[in-house]
């Protein structure tokens, strides 16, 4: 029976060291490498732990996120979770702040939600990875830090020699600095972004700099558009427009009412019967 994750279990320890026994067929993936459920889910002691806007941003662009061409359960958003993206060695994971999978099942195998995203397990690496700008781990995120001895490779690296992600994106919320790199020849190219926007044609929508209020802070977020250049409402935006033009209909058909009533009592002390007029 399958167990929630613990941290660094032995047996995967001990995984890590040896070579996976072959078989004629081959066996899944599913059958000798580890899953979701066997691996850590998270680790305390790991560097850049998420502040309060690290809560906030990744949880605005998940709620901003309409994708015409994928279903909303054809498709993962991970916010601070665990990324497993090398079977060789089981244990060595990136946590982005925000990712997005299009083409896999919103629930792990249909049905649970998911400890962490095991890309060997899963068969799709993310397309596009957000990461907020932190000093203790801008180096790292920027490409600017080597790797050091036998340690995992870096994150840059990761994402662009490894599981290839077309679109990486870095906001700084302290300099409003927003950058994205693509996937061009195998490489990061820095891309040429209009008024702090970019167009993802691939997935039918924009992402950029929106200067607004979410949660009660008016800052400079990040946010998805549609191809109107319209900024994507989130569910409580949608939910206050509804309200709005519901209010602003019975306002107008009170107003009706209130107009073909003045105009029938004027009728009236014209003498004329207003039930009477075809």
């Amino acid at each position: 029976m399958r167990t929630t994750a613990c941290r660094f279990p032995e047996s995967l320890l001990m995984f890590s060291r040896l070579s996976v026994p072959q078989s004629d067929p081959p066996r899944s993936p599913r059958e000798t490498l580890p899953t979701m459920y066997d691996l850590p889910s998270e680790e305390p002691q790991e560097p850049g732990l998420p502040d309060e806007f690290h809560d906030l941003q990744p949880r605005l662009l998940s709620s901003t996120l309409r994708l015409p061409t994928y279903a909303s359960d054809n498709r993962f958003i991970g916010t601070n979770l665990n990324l497993y993206y090398d079977s060789r060695h089981p244990l060595w994971y990136k946590r982005p702040d925000w990712f997005l999978v299009p083409g896999v099942s919103r629930l792990y195998d249909g049905v649970d939600m998911r400890l962490s995203y095991v890309v060997w397990q899963e068969g799709v690496s993310p397309f596009v990875a957000v990461e907020l700008l932190s000093p203790g781990t801008e180096d790292e995120d920027l490409g600017t830090a080597e790797r050091l001895g036998d340690r995992p490779p870096t994150k840059w690296y990761v994402y662009e020699q490894i599981l290839r992600i077309p679109y990486y994106v870095l906001f700084d919320r302290y300099t409003d600095s927003f950058r994205v790199f693509g996937l061009q020849n195998g490489r990061y190219q820095e891309l040429n972004l209009s008024e702090q926007r970019l167009w993802i044609s691939e997935l039918q929508v924009g992402i950029g700099v929106w200067q607004g209020t979410f949660e009660g802070v008016t800052r400079k977020w990040l946010r998805w558009y549609d191809a109107a250049s319209n900024w994507l409402p989130t569910d409580a935006e949608r939910f206050d427009e509804q309200e709005q033009s519901l209010n602003q209909a019975i306002e107008r058909a009170e107003s009706a009412e209130e107009k073909a009533q003045a105009l029938a009592e004027r009728l009236r002390s014209m003498g004329i019967n207003p039930d009477e007029i075809v």
